[in-house]
């Protein structure tokens, strides 16, 4: 009787699984992007993540969708699609897109979300508050 207990216990361990995701660690909400590698971002960029792995953010011109696959602390963006429209700003967005999906790592502190590289690139991101 004490080995069933313990396998059906075992088993209710192993079902069990912690939200390892970036929103679990502070990273809900919508974030806006203020520095790439170092320098101040010149364009308008939002990252914001959801539930079930679920990212929406909007560029200089278009929105985008896409899916984090990584527990937290890595970063993964996999099924990105965004809309296509052409703006002035399109060469700051594929620069935004570029990093985006390059970062591997995700650290959240407070107000500030930091993606990162084992390359040494840094996307910097603020949190927007409401009103």
């Amino acid at each position: 009787m004490r080995s069933l207990v313990l396998l059906i216990s075992f088993i209710a361990l192993m079902s069990c699984r912690a939200d390892e995701s970036l929103t679990a660690y502070g990273g809900a909400g919508t974030w806006q992007l203020q520095r790439l590698n170092g320098q101040p971002y010149a364009a308008r960029a939002t990252i914001a993540f959801g539930t079930n792995g679920a990212v929406t953010g909007q560029g200089a011109c278009n929105g985008y969708g896409a899916t984090q696959t990584a527990p937290y602390p890595w970063f993964e963006l996999r099924e990105m699609l965004s809309t296509q429209i052409a703006c002035a700003q399109l060469a700051k967005e594929q620069q935004f897109f570029r990093a985006l999906n390059a970062m591997t790592l995700a650290e959240v502190s407070g107000d500030t979300l930091i993606l990162s590289n084992d390359s040494g690139e840094m996307m910097e991101f603020n949190l927007l508050r409401d009103g």
